[in-house]
């Protein structure tokens, strides 16, 4: 009988000693930091190698074209000879240039000769002061004769540089657009070239790619089978109207990849993610349980996607439930958790 009573006064407690506590035990759960579960996904976008400068060498002068000695595919060192137009009318205008220059100086030492004769008599007063101005001034016009004559000599010695047409900077010939023998008049091109050394890579990026791209520690560049190292120099602040994508520029570390490869532009994400088994539903919203001081909080994830890797702005010391999360509910008390993550 005294066994009986002690069963029924046990049975009328129960209700009341489970209510003690300020939230409901959840059931036993995983919990890891964030460090050992995140993800860095490897991101990539189309990407093309491009010249800094694809350029039509044109003629500069008119003349018949006498010589191209490049070919198409031929790689040329700065200065390296293009072209050559026919230059023996501009020889014959330097050379009376020159000779123009010769005949004036000879008239200004002749006039210089004079004049210091005509002061001389002028101080012992046999040469007029008007005679004097007039030598004088004589002196001045011959001297400025010889700087218009030096003038057309400078403009035809251009001239004939530019009768020998050289590369602008360490190129490749991509075609040759003008023929020997054909008379080619100032502005028609001969020569187009391509930026053998100064090669960047450009990629149109999509705007949640931006940031994610400008703290990647390791950038590569992959085409044909090859992968090379690249520098991020700047993305364009524009944004394209058409695809909606902004522009990025890189560097190769190396050797560059040939002007007009087309490839991928690779980079690991900076920022951790976890796996789509990780994120739970509450209250509309997705994201995760995080063990605060033993009690489950709901942690929202702004952009999360069922079924996809998710972005999360948490430390990394953060512990996540990752194992009997579904059931859990905001403010439940914690009684399981990872031996091998022990909480601090």
């Amino acid at each position: 009988m005294r066994i009986r009573l002690l069963l029924v006064a046990a049975v009328f407690a129960l209700p009341a000693y489970a209510q003690v506590g300020s939230a409901p035990i959840a059931p036993v759960v995983v919990i890891k930091p964030l460090s050992e579960i995140a993800v860095y996904p490897e991101r990539q976008a189309s990407a093309q190698a491009v010249s800094l400068n694809e350029s039509r060498i044109a003629a500069e002068i008119a003349g018949r074209i006498e010589a191209i000695p490049v070919r198409v595919g031929e790689r040329v060192a700065r200065g390296a000879v293009l072209a050559r137009i026919e230059c023996r009318d501009y020889e014959l205008a330097r050379d009376r240039a020159s000779a123009s220059i010769k005949g004036v100086d000879a008239r200004i030492a002749l006039a210089d000769q004079q004049l210091r004769r005509a002061r001389d008599l002028a101080a012992r007063g046999f040469f007029s002061k008007e005679a004097l101005a007039s030598r004088e001034t004589e002196v001045q016009v011959l001297r400025a004769d010889r700087e218009q004559a030096r003038a057309q000599f400078d403009t035809a010695a251009r001239a004939v540089g530019k009768c020998t047409i050289r590369a602008p900077f360490a190129a490749i010939v991509r075609e040759r657009l003008g023929q020997v023998g054909e008379l080619a008049a100032p502005g028609s091109p001969l020569v187009a070239l391509s930026d053998a050394d100064r090669v960047e890579v450009s990629v149109q990026l999509q705007s949640s790619d931006v940031a994610s791209l400008s703290k990647a520690p390791d950038v590569r560049f992959a085409a044909d089978g090859i992968t090379r190292e690249l520098a991020l120099l700047r993305i364009s602040p524009a944004i394209s109207p058409q695809a909606r994508t902004r522009e990025a520029r890189l560097r190769f570390k190396g050797d560059p990849a040939a002007a007009g490869a087309s490839g991928a532009v690779i980079w690991r994400d900076s920022q951790p993610h976890i796996t789509a088994d990780l994120v739970v539903r509450r209250d509309g919203a997705l994201g995760v349980f995080v063990d605060e001081g033993g009690v489950a909080r709901f942690h929202p994830i702004a952009g999360a996607q069922e079924g996809r890797l998710t972005a999360v702005a948490l430390p990394r010391e953060a512990r996540i439930a990752v194992s009997g999360q579904l059931t859990l509910r905001d403010g439940q008390r914690l009684n399981g958790q990872n031996p091998d993550a022990p909480r601090k």
